[in-house]
């Protein structure tokens, strides 16, 4: 009885064999083609852990979506394979030496990408690249941003190495992306393959980049038009946790505000006092409350413009005096704003929304994790936004010059 049992089980295990196999067999082949499809196309969530990205690269991560069409992940692989490790390592040289360098990039780069997309445009040394007039006689429109000549060193670097190859355009969004690490902030995955443009968009600039002194319903309606919804535009503003701000953008809230005859109601008073100490440069802000004072010009770029042979864009940092908007990718701005302690009047204006003061709330609640997240997502976007690609541009050999002036 006990052997035909035995013999009954080895039966049993005996059918059961092929259908194991088989199952192995097909869990091994699915294993086999994830394997190969993984070495053709990387997945960006295991960057991290790659030895691709340097430790000190290695920060917080975000999923990325799938390509943008035109770009694609290491697009330079074959064409200049040290290209994003040469990117790196300059920036990295350049924060040890100036800690400012990544929010000087962080700014250009958003002058870059604002007005039609990631194409170069903001670095070019011409308001028309298309004429025959000489481009060093021109006045740019990019004269009080910052950030070039650390464009341009890396572009030099690259043009040794692999020349014509690598634009302008990507060069600045992957200098920006490392420099946010860096400077404390969160990574986020940059497709490549973006072609520069012919000319820069100096008109644009003037209306379409937002002001200083720009309300809510502005600042809303300039990045809704570009795809941007409020937490976008929320979480993108909080870029002003890093960097120094003239105090020319912030002067004329001091007194005859935006022709009220009063400071502006919207700031602090006790922050008020300290920043009229802190921009005190010998032009009448002496004291607190000064009936006389005679109140700065509105710095839009129309009267810069016009009163002015080098016209501003929106964060000027060659001027006299600029306070420092912080150092941290964290909460501390949002923090700020809770307490009515915004440098910009623009910055102040995102407690004037419902949607956006909510927002404001939630990424002053913690230590910057939702911040950085969400900042993260925003700048991907903004990444996108717009580029050119293929035939639709070109690749300059200098940043500042159009290929026809190289």
């Amino acid at each position: 009885m006990v052997k035909k049992k035995e013999m009954k089980k080895k039966e049993e295990t005996a059918s059961l064999r092929p259908a194991v196999l088989k199952k192995t067999s097909i869990f091994m082949v699915v294993l086999l083609i994830a394997v190969l499809f993984s070495l053709r196309n990387p997945k960006i969530e295991a960057e991290g852990k790659s030895n691709h990205i340097p430790s000190f690269l290695q920060r917080q991560k975000v999923s990325s979506p799938l390509e943008a069409e035109g770009l694609s992940y290491d697009f330079y692989q074959d064409s200049c394979p040290g290209a994003e490790d040469m990117i790196r390592s300059k920036m990295k040289k350049f924060f040890s030496n100036q800690k400012g360098v990544p929010a000087n990039l962080l700014r250009l780069f958003f002058h870059d990408c604002f007005i039609r997309g990631c194409d170069a445009s903001v670095l070019l040394n011409t308001t028309d690249a298309n004429n025959n007039r000489s481009v060093e006689k021109q006045a740019p429109p990019n004269l009080t941003l910052k950030g070039f000549d650390v464009v341009e060193s890396i572009k030099e670097d690259l043009e040794e190495a692999c020349p014509g190859v690598v634009s302008c355009a990507d060069v600045l969004a992957l200098a920006t992306r490392d420099g946010i690490l860096l400077t404390g902030g969160p990574f986020y995955p940059v497709f490549t393959g973006r072609k520069d443009s012919h000319e820069s968009h100096f008109q644009e600039a003037l209306s379409d980049i937002p002001s200083p002194n720009h309300n809510i319903s502005q600042i809303l309606s300039l990045f809704q038009r570009r795809g941007f919804d409020e937490r976008d535009t929320v979480s993108l503003l909080g870029a002003h946790n890093v960097g120094r701000i003239s105090c020319d953008f912030i002067r004329n809230r001091f007194g005859n505000f935006s022709g009220t005859g009063h400071p502006d109601s919207t700031m602090a008073s006790d922050f008020m006092d300290e920043l009229r100490l802190q921009c005190q440069d010998g032009h009448g802000i002496t004291q607190v409350g000064a009936p006389t004072l005679a109140p700065a010009p509105t710095p839009t770029m129309a009267t810069l413009i016009k009163g002015n042979s080098k016209p501003m864009m929106m964060f000027s940092e060659q001027l006299s005096v600029a306070i420092s908007s912080g150092s941290a990718f964290d909460g501390h701005y949002y923090r700020n704003l809770l307490r009515s302690r915004g440098l910009l009047f623009a910055d102040q204006q995102l407690m004037a929304n419902n949607i956006t003061a909510s927002l404001v709330r939630t990424y002053a609640s913690d230590d910057g994790r939702t911040f950085r997240k969400d900042f993260a997502r925003a700048m991907l976007k903004m990444s996108n936004h717009g580029v050119l690609t293929g035939d639709n541009g070109e690749v300059r050999f200098k940043c500042a010059l159009p290929r026809s002036h190289s």
